[in-house]
């Protein structure tokens, strides 16, 4: 009999790539079938992040639920980031589930299916250059790994202690895998790491690989059937000039940056260890929009780190000021165990943290409705990729703006120039024009 397989993906695109690879494994030992309702799986898989503490809260909660709702010898997994930092306390605070799987750990699943109180934990572990079976939720967007761990050690951030240390993947398997995904018929390829313009710093071997990450794209883009280049997340300590004009210059690399500051206060990049100065960050901007002008910028904001001022925060706003970012995600820092920051004692009070989230926001939703007006009447290419329930289909533009126009599955894997008739701060709405 088909088993089903019910699977939840919480955090990055890193953790949905690693499930495609344990559903993967499991379609290599059983015929497993996917399905919505946890209440009918033979299997369910709670694959976890722990950046932010409200994640690994509610994992326990949602252990619960599923006990209750589970048919009988129905087995629960735990796997990702929060299996890694919490190992066998799980078992401790929710005995029914089965087995614990680390996030460096994702091959092991077959193993884990067959053992009881199965659990395996070890960032050293290493299976960068595992054959993994073939499965992609998204036929038409192919996720590739190319290097696996981080060795960037911010202070905020568990990452390090739950995926261990930075390998990246020999470029032959990668390019390998992007031919083989374009020729079935994905058009885009997305690329995987923590720090993926450090790509090339180690192999499994201890090596460097010849291939730095511009080598990688310009390989890549030579690919025929590949016609869009995405990856995340870069590093802004490694945006050099080589990769800027790599970027600039590939034509089949998307025009969308994602530049993770963190903070605008040089102070604060020094607490957090994150290697480079607002002043850095600007000047690596200011050269990528000189470059690239219709380049689109998103990044990543932690307010309230331990120590930060108002003119540390006034800094963050000039930066964002500056930018002005197109996409924005932005949270109050949440102290991680195992981290530096951690145990750090000039703690923000939570209401001036609170406030300054909500300036910050403000701000960023007043930019984007000033950005958007630009883009009703012009024409954008757009790479169709999702069906939607009410009658849409949705896909991206060459900047990363989301499209949604009326009409059926035929669009979905094509590329079609669309005339913007709508632009929201979330999603633009258009007509086909060719």
């Amino acid at each position: 009999m088909t088993k089903k397989l019910f699977i939840e993906t919480l955090g990055c695109a890193m953790n949905v790539r690693d499930s495609e690879h344990m559903i993967a494994e499991l379609n290599r030992i059983d015929n497993y079938t996917i399905t919505q309702n946890p209440s009918e799986a033979d299997l369910i898989l709670i694959n976890t992040c722990s950046v932010r503490e409200k994640p690994v809260n509610k994992l326990f909660s949602e252990i619960g639920q599923f006990v209750k709702t589970k048919k009988q010898n129905a087995k629960i997994g735990i796997c990702g980031c929060t299996a890694s930092h919490l190992g066998s306390e799980i078992f401790k605070k929710a005995p029914e589930v089965n087995f614990v799987l680390g996030a460096r750990n994702v091959s092991k699943i077959k193993d884990a299916i067959r053992q009881d109180k199965f659990i395996s934990i070890d960032i050293n572990y290493d299976d960068s250059e595992y054959a993994f079976g073939e499965f992609r939720a998204n036929p038409y967007k192919a996720y590739v790994n190319i290097s696996i761990g981080c060795d960037k050690k911010c202070t905020y951030c568990i990452v390090p202690f739950t995926r261990g240390k930075e390998i990246s993947i020999p470029h032959e398997l990668i390019l390998k895998e992007a031919e083989k995904a374009s020729k079935n018929g994905a058009k885009e390829i997305f690329l995987l790491g923590q720090n993926v313009n450090n790509y090339g710093r180690r192999l499994s071997n201890g090596n460097k690989d010849e291939f730095n990450f511009s080598k990688l794209l310009n390989a890549l883009g030579k690919i025929d059937e590949v016609k869009r280049i995405r990856f995340t997340s870069p590093h802004p300590l490694h945006m050099d000039d080589e990769f800027l004009e790599e970027f600039a210059n590939n034509k089949k690399v998307c025009k969308a940056m994602h530049m993770p500051l963190q903070s605008g206060s040089t102070e604060i990049l020094k607490a957090m260890n994150r290697g480079y100065t607002k002043e850095w960050f600007l000047d690596r901007a200011k050269k990528l929009k000189y470059l690239v002008p219709n380049v689109s910028i998103s990044t990543d904001i932690i307010v309230g780190f331990p120590g930060e001022n108002d003119k540390d925060f006034e800094d963050t706003m000039e930066v964002l000021n500056e930018i002005r970012f197109e996409q924005l995600f932005s949270f109050k820092y949440s102290p991680r165990p195992l981290t530096d920051a951690a145990k750090m004692m000039n703690v923000v009070d939570d209401e001036i943290a609170s406030k300054r989230l909500t300036v910050l926001q403000n701000r960023q939703t007043q930019i984007l409705d000033e950005i958007v007006k630009k883009y009703e009447e012009e024409v954008k290419e757009v790479y169709f990729e999702e069906l939607r329930s009410n009658g849409m289909v949705a896909g991206r533009t060459f900047e990363n703006s989301v499209v949604n126009v009326e009409a059926g599955e035929e669009l979905l894997g094509e590329i079609k120039k669309v005339k913007i008739t709508k632009a929201q701060r979330s999603s633009l709405f258009g007509e086909i024009c060719g």
